[in-house]
């Protein structure tokens, strides 16, 4: 039997909901960033009418709809699943602006090393708070009752909410990443705030897409890969991942193996040994981008370093590529 289908109104965004998933549940994986809050039941926020269709509760809830509501057909996301296709009015969130600075109290999942000067820092919000973002923002990051405070890329799929991701070089001079190596451990709490930035995609892609990578730059071009594999979009991705020093391509496997999945990604790694020298870092990516070609007619995503940024930017400005095709993120993210 054919999964249910849901189109959203007014932006005719359609996708499928699998087995018992939610409207909710099917849309972020979808890659779209509907309205909620809790995700739970209890705010109200994912409330929506259904314009034709019937739905069925799958989750119980605490937020009670009026009788009105319920005659003009509104019904809860997050707690509903479609037993037929269903038109729903619903927004889809384009823009950061769209978005509302959210503040967080969550915990640390999880800490991994994959390299000895880096760190994969792994953080849970509640199950009835979770972070609504786009691909590719930061957030601000708080520890110790707010006493050590840093930026950070996420660098995982808006669609998993709950369990958010940021990839952290060693810095000894920066005393938020010098606590996270030194002194953070599993379970301590960890304060969000965000999202921040306007380092996007918006779900309507022109162009083939070159992400530009510099060490842990690779974290929001993570986000924002994952966020176009959620939406299904049939464009050609090409990443290019420059390493410069101890940080190296911490996730090689997993780049590899979209390389090996996707029939339009292409992974082209990168290592530069003399780092100090702005003619080696614009070399490598001029090589690198020798072998995307067609330039001009492609958008290109920047992430990494003051230095790496300006090598990036002033090849593709020798190559007559227009700023306006350019998204730039520094790391750190700015405070």
């Amino acid at each position: 039997m054919m999964a249910p289908q849901v189109r959203l109104l007014p932006s005719n965004h359609e996708f499928l909901v699998e087995g018992t998933d939610t409207v909710l549940q099917a849309a972020l994986r979808a890659g779209l960033s509907i309205r909620y809050g809790c995700s739970d039941g209890h705010c109200g926020e994912c409330k929506a009418r259904i314009v034709s269709g019937e739905v069925r509760e799958v989750h119980p809830h605490g937020y009670e709809l009026s009788a009105a509501e319920k005659a003009q057909g509104h019904a809860l996301m997050c707690a509903v699943s479609p037993v037929t296709d269903l038109v729903v009015e619903m927004d889809v969130a384009r823009t950061p602006e769209q978005i509302p600075v959210q503040s967080i109290d969550a915990r640390v999942r999880a800490i991994e090393h994959p390299g000895a000067h880096v760190l994969v820092l792994r953080v849970r919000t509640p199950g009835t708070h979770r972070l609504r973002f786009l691909g590719g923002q930061y957030v601000r990051l708080s520890l110790d009752g707010g006493q050590v405070r840093g930026m950070a890329s996420l660098a995982n799929c808006p669609c998993d909410d709950r369990n958010l991701v940021f990839h952290l070089a060693e810095d000894r001079d920066d005393p938020f990443t010098a606590h996270c190596f030194k002194r953070l451990r599993e379970g301590d709490e960890i304060h969000v705030e965000g999202p921040l930035g306007d380092f996007v995609i918006g779900d309507e892609i022109e162009r083939p897409l070159v992400f530009l990578a510099c060490d842990t730059g690779f974290a929001p071009i993570k986000s924002l890969i994952e966020h176009v594999i959620a939406l299904d979009v049939a464009h050609t991705m090409d990443l290019i991942w420059v390493s410069g020093g101890s940080v190296g391509h911490y996730e090689d496997n997993l780049c590899r193996s979209w390389d090996d999945a996707l029939d339009d990604f292409h992974y082209r790694p990168g290592r530069v040994g003399a780092v100090g020298d702005p003619g080696a870092w614009r070399a490598a990516i001029a090589g690198s981008l020798a072998r995307v070609g067609d330039a001009l007619g492609r958008d290109y995503y920047i992430a990494g370093p003051t230095h790496f940024i300006e090598a990036a930017t002033d090849v593709l400005g020798r190559l007559g590529v227009p700023e306006a095709h350019l998204r730039i993120q520094r790391i750190p993210p700015p405070a």
